[in-house]
């Protein structure tokens, strides 16, 4: 890691399902001890409304969350990158930690088919933070 604390990226196709999940548990889980955002190789226009709701079945809002494009400064600028499902339209840099997480894509299922989803990401998140060393919030 560069720093103190950690930055974290996550990254899927349009930045409305997954990724989006997996900022908001890590944010939810890590509290400010890790530096976390998502973005996505093809950003769709708004986040997956099954997703939203998935999230906040757990407590957890997403509402406000807008899908953002995937740039080479916010990849080079993390210390761990996390695919999941972009190909190869993410950047290598040298340095920079990289795990993909093959998870099914949430993009039109329902809420039925989004939960297991979420529940694999909050999974995947526990680990991914433990291999840092950074405590639950």
């Amino acid at each position: 890691m560069t720093a103190a604390r950690p930055s974290v990226l996550f990254v899927c196709v349009h930045n409305a399902g997954r990724s989006q999940m997996a900022q908001a548990w890590l944010a939810h889980l890590a509290g400010d001890a890790v530096e976390v955002r998502s973005a996505g190789s093809a950003p769709g226009d708004a986040v997956n409304p099954a997703a939203v709701e998935a999230m906040a079945e757990v407590g957890i809002d997403i509402s406000a969350a807008q899908p953002k494009v995937l740039t080479p400064e916010t990849v080079r600028s993390s210390d761990v990158v996390v695919t999941m499902g972009c190909g190869d339209a993410c950047p290598i840099f040298p340095g920079t930690r990289y795990e993909d997480w093959p998870l099914d894509d949430p993009a039109g299922q329902g809420v039925e088919a989004v939960r297991p989803i979420r529940d694999a990401i909050r999974d995947r998140v526990v680990t991914l933070l433990d291999s840092l060393g950074v405590d639950r919030a």
